[in-house]
């Protein structure tokens, strides 16, 4: 009689901001990311979209909903970002001003030349 071999992977989702869930999910070999979005109690909320607009990755790598999981895996589960980071930065940028004292180069030696 064959033991049902099965192994670990590690879920990674964070549903809020500042707020990260990690579970351990014992899994069967050939199980998909898809069937885990299926499956998963917990990610529900974040899954409450259609499929194909998740996007999911294997230790920080992107990959399909087909892609079968393999033994020690981390499979991320990624939310969308709800402000473009290049917006944030100019948004930022315009409201501190472009004062001498914010920036990267506040601290300068005397006598050097700018931007060192």
């Amino acid at each position: 009689m064959e033991r049902d071999r099965t192994f670990v992977i590690t879920l990674v989702f964070s549903p809020s901001p500042r707020q990260t869930i990690e579970e351990t999910l014992e899994v069967s070999p050939g199980t998909t990311v898809a069937e885990i979005l299926r499956r998963h109690k917990v990610a529900g909320p974040l899954c409450a979209d259609t499929e194909d607009s998740h996007i999911c990755g294997v230790w920080g790598k992107e990959v399909p909903l087909d892609y079968a999981l393999l033994p020690h895996d981390r499979l991320e589960l990624y939310r969308g970002l709800k402000v473009d980071p290049k917006v944030a930065r100019r948004l930022r940028f315009t409201s501190q001003g472009a004062r001498k004292v914010a920036g990267l180069f506040v601290r300068r030696r005397v006598g050097s030349k700018p931007g060192y």
